[in-house]
């Protein structure tokens, strides 16, 4: 790498030029789809949908989303990353290493993304919540329900995070997730509780943590609910998920799923193609299938996309694997 100093300009010219090639290439065959009919996912009383970081490898816009989740007959969706960056939020490209950097360069990055920090702080602050109403009546229009908005507001000014309960409020959200971690659960159910609303946690691998435990972090705020990863549990477990399900069924408004290996398999703990893995996703569905609770089911797609495909195609690969065990 050259010795040059980073600037805040020169990293977004660089995200703007990745993002223009990575549109032209990716998104021609989903704009000229044919218009469908309204999308239905909700299969035996299970209610399958997606969260839309499954697409981060494609170009995620609203209008690229929905194509997507038309494609795959999607109506309800955790919906993450694609609206502020629809609405233009200030972003940066951050390099992949900083460790591959100079000591000048990294001081240049850590000032840009200060920079751009207190952009988006004032771009949060100002942003006209009809932008988030608008974006609401575009996607339910198509037949989609935004059930979750992902802020992942948690590390923001407190400021920010009234304004992500506003905007999920603009969107049709019952809440905001974020990642479970001690901090976040105490800070977050404050905000969900003042604004009547939920603060949904995603769980990671530490669940397989000595002494873990759910009641912890729920008890902080009865706001305070849990977006188990299923995938991740097993995966890191080797437990069956649905012990947990049954436990804090009432405590849950949504789970993630994906397929993984277990700990004790020879590649553990890894993220595999629907079916080719060890987490029982059939018996978490068919429970919720049984019990009638209201939690919903979201792909978060991780798995390596086969040459050939997309991240489109293969979300729809899961939900069809999903359908089939529903219906």
């Amino acid at each position: 790498m050259n010795n040059k100093p980073i600037s805040r300009r020169r990293f977004l010219g660089k995200a703007a030029a990745a993002t223009l090639l990575t549109t032209v290439s990716f998104n021609i065959s989903y704009a000229a789809a044919p218009k469908r009919k309204k999308p239905n996912s909700k299969v035996g009383g299970v209610q399958l949908g997606v969260t839309t970081y499954s697409y981060g490898s494609m170009p995620h816009k609203v209008d690229n989303v929905i194509e997507y989740l038309l494609f795959a007959g999607v109506n309800s969706i955790e919906l993450r990353n694609v609206a502020e960056e629809d609405l233009g939020i200030p972003s940066i490209q951050r390099p992949r290493s900083m460790g591959l950097m100079t000591e000048q360069q990294r001081e240049e990055m850590s000032k840009a993304l200060e920079a751009i920090k207190e952009d988006q702080r004032r771009w949060r602050l100002s942003l006209p919540m009809e932008r988030y109403v608008d974006m609401r009546k575009k996607f339910n229009k198509a037949g989609i329900e935004v059930y979750i908005a992902k802020f992942a507001p948690s590390a923001w000014s407190d400021e920010e995070i009234d304004y992500a309960y506003r905007a999920a409020k603009a969107l049709g959200s019952i809440g905001i997730t974020d990642e479970l971690t001690d901090a976040n659960c105490q800070r977050l159910g404050k905000f969900a509780e003042k604004h009547k609303s939920l603060a949904m946690f995603h769980t990671h691998g530490q669940v397989a943590d000595p002494g873990f435990s759910f009641d912890k972090y729920l008890g902080y705020s009865p706001a305070n609910m849990l977006n188990l990863d299923v995938g991740h549990y097993y995966g890191a477990t080797g437990l069956h998920p649905n012990d947990v399900i049954i436990k804090y069924h009432n405590r849950m408004r949504s789970i993630h799923i994906k397929d993984k290996t277990g700990p004790k398999h020879a590649t553990p703990n890894t993220n595999m193609q629907f079916g080719q893995g060890e987490t029982p996703i059939a018996d978490v569905l068919l429970l919720l299938k049984k019990e009638k609770w209201p939690i919903r089911v979201d792909v978060e797609l991780e798995y390596k996309i086969p040459e050939g495909s997309d991240a489109a195609k293969e979300v729809k690969k899961c939900i069809d694997y999903m359908r089939n065990i529903l219906e």
